[in-house]
């Protein structure tokens, strides 16, 4: 099989890529805005993108959005034009798309919020959702935050606990959506191999926790105290409006996945978190 991985070098795309060629399949991982490889693929899997994690300023707001609405546009356009299309496109997208919603609970079927980053998703997987017009099966997966020690949103915090500064961010109380990167990328393969799967797919594990149970579990992980919470005014005054991604959150559930089939290897916190820091 051949498969073409965009943003195939990145946190997630480096471990996706290999997982194809252990398999024995013809990966291409494309340069930035390349979309030659397309013609002749079996499958496509869209990964590319500006990072989130900065402050949104306004040049960065437009490479954010041009790197996931135009990119994705460009690799449709590449999909329509192929002499030999592939069959299937698994794009991602985040938990983002839901905005703020406090407490509720949210499964793929919840609408989606309305603030930068969940009119960005809307956009992003309305892309990605056109190749279905071309005969192609299309899976939209909304990534949580993703556990993996060497990149990511983990990597950033074990600098501080590893120095017994770490703690909650804010209040503590928002709801933290989070997923082994072995989960994930198992999850983009479960997509590919069931025929079934279309649409959006929640890319989270089964049980959310609250931010202040997330820092709780990484130090005890780390044998370190998990006291010292990230005030919110200094985060907006350090992020901007982009701290609201660490201030807010949201309680998303995959319940999509669960229903189809797939099975987490690291269903709980404790076990992703044993797995991603290692002995």
């Amino acid at each position: 099989m051949r498969v073409v991985v965009t943003g195939g070098t990145g946190f997630i795309g480096r471990v996706l890529a290999a997982r194809f060629l252990a398999e024995g399949d013809d990966v291409v991982v494309p340069r930035r805005g390349d979309t030659s490889g397309v013609d002749g693929a079996d499958v496509v899997v869209n990964l590319s993108g500006e990072p989130i994690a900065q402050r949104w300023t306004d040049a960065a707001r437009r490479r954010i959005e041009e790197s996931r609405t135009e990119g994705t546009r460009r690799l449709v356009a590449a999909i329509a034009s192929a002499k030999a299309r592939p069959s299937v496109l698994i794009s991602a997208s985040a938990v983002g798309y839901y905005g703020a919603r406090g407490d509720e609970e949210l499964d793929e079927e919840a609408p989606p919020g309305d603030d930068f980053l969940a009119r960005l998703c809307v956009r992003w997987e309305e892309e990605a959702a056109a190749a279905a017009a071309l005969g192609v099966r299309v899976v939209r997966i909304r990534t949580g935050v993703v556990l993996a020690a060497d990149g990511g949103a983990l990597a950033k915090m074990l600098p501080a606990f590893k120095v017994f500064a770490g703690g909650p961010v804010g209040s503590g109380m928002q709801w933290m959506s989070w997923i082994h990167r072995d989960d994930l990328v198992s999850l983009f393969l479960f997509a590919l191999r069931s025929a079934a799967v279309a649409g959006a797919l929640n890319g989270t594990a089964p049980v959310p926790v609250r931010n202040r149970d997330f820092a709780s579990a990484l130090g005890a992980a780390l044998h370190r105290p998990a006291v010292f919470p990230a005030p919110a005014a200094a985060l907006r005054l350090v992020f901007g409006e982009m701290a609201t991604i660490l201030l807010d959150g949201q309680r998303v559930v995959p319940k999509r996945a669960l229903s189809l089939g797939f099975s987490f290897r690291y269903p709980d916190l404790r076990s992703a978190l044993h797995a991603a820091l290692g002995p």
